[in-house]
């Protein structure tokens, strides 16, 4: 998971859309909310196409609103979801210099906009021209309009708000493409390609050890890195950098880092093979891997391979482990997303009449805290989803990976977004991804080749309550009688499992280095081959 926020262990993360999204009518009725009979009169604002424009706009039309001044944007906050009302309308060729009109009560968050009390408001318009703005936010080029001052806002009686597109979202500043040691991999996988019927890329960065040039006999061990939720491949490089950098200052021992992208316009694919995604996992073990190999000095021996992620990649990571215990040496995931679905940030999946917003007593189900304190519901969380739009959200990621293809050729909801209800019959087709119970189903299987390979870091506060499907997960390792790693972190949540991630970081590559020494062949110098 991610909620628009800095990867924990490196305040950055990673994707690279391999498909591009189409504007498509969205599940509109999940967003909506229910009114009574005597609702106030819609309200209306007109939102106006700059004709500085040169051609015609499509996309998600999306108005923010908020109390008081607001100079630097109006946008959502996660960590204060009411704070901010949305309001969404599909816009389809809207000529420079039309208006369109939006109903700030027909899809919106956390209640139509005619609901709000008379004050001082600031408000901004964004098209999210690319359907994104779930996964990514604030796009470069997304068509956006300058921060207007809503002294005197009343639903009541009030002329209707004009904003206007007048400017885009700019490119955020680049990074060197030509820094040592740091190379591009861009390859087209075959078997995803054939899935979709056109080239489908994988692309990553690969960080050579600074040493690398100067021994062309050795050899080294790669560390598979994913990234968490909201990340891309321009956000992952100043991972690749700082990686580079700690090589270089003696502070991780020389190894071979490949930073992979794992994001998709429809959110993060996991690495996992998805009837939705295609076969992610699949295209990484037998293509993408054996490719890198043939191409840089890399050891190309199981107990050589790594994986580290957090997060989403956490579960990634954790997942590719548990599907392919005779490719992978060992992975360290840290806060992974739910790894037992009893405990899907708290629902439990599985649960006769299961619910995703109320608890049986009716309680809302809370999403996201800061340690004690409840900062977001579920019910908050993909409400909102729902109305910035139907692609790339955190829940419907999970739906994209998990669930079974729908009539429209979408994946099945796992639960009505307006009521919460899960679906029963969907869940089961979750099951095969229920990384607790297929370690249960399957570990005379894979105890022989998993044993020693697990290892989870979680902090018993856990911004999103992740550390409840940990804890589920450590005692089925338990009863099984496993050698596996489930560490909790005291007091620590998803952003600060320690007081210093890089330290942290350079202990798990120590860890990843020694495992590879000791197996190292006898009579065999570990780095060379």
């Amino acid at each position: 998971m991610r909620f628009q926020l800095a990867h924990a262990l490196f305040a950055a993360c990673l994707p690279a859309a391999t498909l591009t999204a189409q504007p498509v009518a969205p599940l509109e009725q999940s967003a909506q909310l229910e009114r009574s009979a005597k609702a106030p009169p819609h309200l209306f604002f007109r939102v106006i196409l700059g004709r500085n424009f040169t051609e015609s706009q499509s996309g998600r039309l999306l108005l923010f609103v908020t109390k008081g001044a607001s100079a630097n944007g109006v946008d959502t906050n996660s960590f204060a979801p009411q704070a901010v009302s949305v309001a969404a309308k599909e816009v389809y060729d809207a000529a420079p210099g039309s208006s369109i009109e939006v109903d700030t009560d027909d899809v919106a968050f956390p209640a139509g906009f005619s609901s709000l009390a008379p004050g001082s408001y600031s408000a901004q318009a964004v098209l999210d021209i690319r359907h994104d703005y779930n996964y990514l936010g604030r796009s470069a080029g997304d068509p956006i309009s300058e921060v207007a001052s809503l002294d005197r806002f009343d639903p009541a009686g009030m002329a209707e708000p004009v904003l206007t597109l007048n400017s885009t979202v700019p490119e955020s500043a680049a990074s060197s493409q030509g820094e040592q040691g740091i190379h591009l991999e861009d390859f087209v996988s075959p078997a995803l390609s054939r899935f979709w019927g056109r080239p489908v890329h994988m692309r990553c960065w690969v960080v050579e050890p600074p040493g690398y040039r100067q021994h062309p006999g050795s050899h080294y061990p790669g560390v598979y890195y994913t990234h968490g939720f909201g990340g891309n491949l321009a956000r992952i490089r100043p991972v690749a950098v700082d990686v580079y950098r700690r090589m270089t200052d003696k502070k991780m021992p020389e190894m071979v880092w490949i930073l992979l992208d794992e994001s998709l316009p429809t959110g993060t694919h996991e690495f996992a093979d998805s009837v939705n995604n295609g076969p992610w996992g699949k295209a990484l073990t037998t293509e993408l891997i054996p490719h890198l190999e043939s191409r840089y000095r890399l050891d190309g021996r199981a107990g050589a391979r790594f994986l580290n992620g957090h997060s989403s990649g956490g579960w990634a990571t954790l997942w590719l482990q548990v599907t392919y215990p005779r490719f992978f040496g060992g992975t360290w995931s840290t806060s992974p997303d739910p790894s037992d679905f009893h405990d899907f940030v708290g629902p439990d999946l599985y649960a006769s009449h299961a619910n995703v917003y109320r608890r049986s007593d009716d309680s809302l189900y809370p999403v996201v805290r800061d340690h004690g304190k409840v900062i977001a519901t579920f019910e908050d969380f993909a409400r909102l989803e729902a109305v910035l739009g139907p692609y790339g959200g955190q829940l419907a990621s999970f739906e994209w990976v998990f669930s079974p293809r729908g009539p429209d050729g979408r994946p099945i909801p796992m639960f009505d977004r307006v009521t919460g209800a899960v679906d029963s019959a969907v869940v089961r087709t979750w099951e095969k991804f229920d990384i607790a119970r297929t370690l249960e189903a399957n570990w005379p299987a894979l105890a022989p080749n998993l044993n020693g390979k697990i290892h989870v870091m979680v902090g018993t506060a856990d911004t999103f309550y992740l550390d409840g499907a940990a804890h589920r997960l450590k005692a089925v390792l338990d009863r099984l009688g496993a050698t596996a790693e489930v560490a909790f972190i005291e007091g620590r949540t998803h952003f600060d499992l320690d007081a210093d991630p890089r330290a942290s970081l350079d202990q798990i590559a120590k860890r990843m280095y020694q495992t590879w020494q000791s197996n190292a062949p006898r009579g065999q110098s570990a780095n060379r081959k």
